[in-house]
């Protein structure tokens, strides 16, 4: 049975919705995952139910029942945790069975994005050129977060943001380096995480 993309990814995400909260997703919700009309969306099940992947009672909402699964993908979103290790003294190493869940640690929704590191305006705070950040989109912050910000100018930089009495600073965490001061700046989101990848 042949099934265009946008189909396979309808269903993909039906069915992982159905596995997460134990019911069919709404149009409005599958819409809004899409960012598509409702639509869009009814016609792409239409097509799902006359190819006999799903089925659908008339004027009920979440009654999508999948009648042919997707195979499930294996997620990477969890690694095994096999305990501690110090970074000090050495310490006699015991081995334990967990998961470390990935998404736990870094809230990885559709409301974050990830963007690499130019510059060491950061360094002081562990950023460092080539590292990902881990950003949630916001259009707003508190004092001392560390945002990406834009400029007057149109230029994006990664500091933490100060309001401070009738202006904007924006502190780079790199001791030779002189702060931006602005009367306004736009918020494009506040850092949440990190990523490096590890070159000995």
């Amino acid at each position: 049975m042949y099934f265009t993309p946008k189909q396979l990814n309808l269903l993909e995400f039906i069915q992982n919705w159905q596995e997460e909260n134990g019911l069919s997703p709404t149009l409005e919700e599958m819409a809004c995952h899409f960012k598509v009309t409702k639509i869009t969306i009814y016609e792409h099940l239409n097509q799902l139910e006359k190819k006999g992947a799903i089925q659908r009672e008339k004027f009920r909402a979440r009654s999508v029942q999948i009648k042919t699964p997707l195979p499930k993908k294996r997620r990477r979103n969890s690694l095994p945790l096999l305990g501690s290790i110090r970074a000090g003294s050495p310490l006699e190493a015991v081995e334990t069975k967990d998961t470390l869940d990935l998404d736990q640690v870094f809230p990885l929704g559709s409301n974050c994005f990830a963007l690499r590191v130019q510059g060491n305006s950061m360094v002081d705070d562990h950023i460092q050129d080539g590292d990902f950040v881990i950003v949630e989109n916001r259009n707003g912050a508190a004092n001392g977060d560390t945002v990406v910000a834009v400029l007057d100018t149109g230029e994006a930089t990664l500091k933490r943001y100060y309001r401070e009495r009738g202006r904007i600073r924006l502190q780079p965490a790199n001791g030779g380096m002189a702060p931006i001061l602005a009367r306004k700046v736009e918020i494009r989101g506040v850092v949440v995480g990190l990523l490096r990848k590890y070159q000995g």
